[in-house]
């Protein structure tokens, strides 16, 4: 089963070559906080994702708007995608693309899927399996705290 979620934070860091975004469940069962996991990235990566996120559109094409492109110039519609596997600390992720009612499944870098995912405007999801284990196998893997993020002093 595949868990809905929702881009929630993308945290760049000028001071590391090590990014990270995290993923939060959009529906999380009643009484139980939504489930959420961070994710290393590159910082160009961070930088594309961030960009799409907030809508900002370059004067020509990169490389997620380019790969959107060429899906929709040759018939495809990306449908969703999907974060399905977490192996030896990496995770993997598909396209899911449909093309004249054919699904085809792309494998891509968790990164580029939700790149493009939050450009199109496409559901995210996670399997189940991938989100326990994200819990159990990587609490190392936790974004700092941004500079007067979570202070009491006020």
């Amino acid at each position: 089963m595949n868990v809905p979620m929702e881009l929630s934070r993308v945290l760049i860091l000028d001071s590391s070559a090590e990014q990270f975004i995290t993923l939060a469940e959009q529906a999380p069962a009643p009484g139980r906080a939504p489930r959420s996991f961070a994710i290393k990235i590159g910082t160009a990566e961070a930088v594309a994702i961030d960009r799409r996120w907030r809508g900002d559109t370059p004067p020509r094409p990169q490389t997620h708007e380019l790969l959107d492109n060429a899906i929709r110039a040759l018939g495809g519609v990306l449908e969703r995608m999907v974060i399905h596997r977490l192996e030896n600390g990496t995770y993997y992720a598909n396209l899911v693309i449909v093309r004249e009612g054919e699904t085809i499944e792309v494998d891509a870098r968790p990164s580029d899927a939700i790149a493009l995912s939050v450009g199109c405007q496409v559901p995210m999801e996670v399997a189940e399996e991938v989100l326990e284990e994200s819990a159990e196998e990587r609490p190392d893997i936790e974004p700092p705290i941004e500079a007067g993020e979570g202070d009491d002093d006020e």
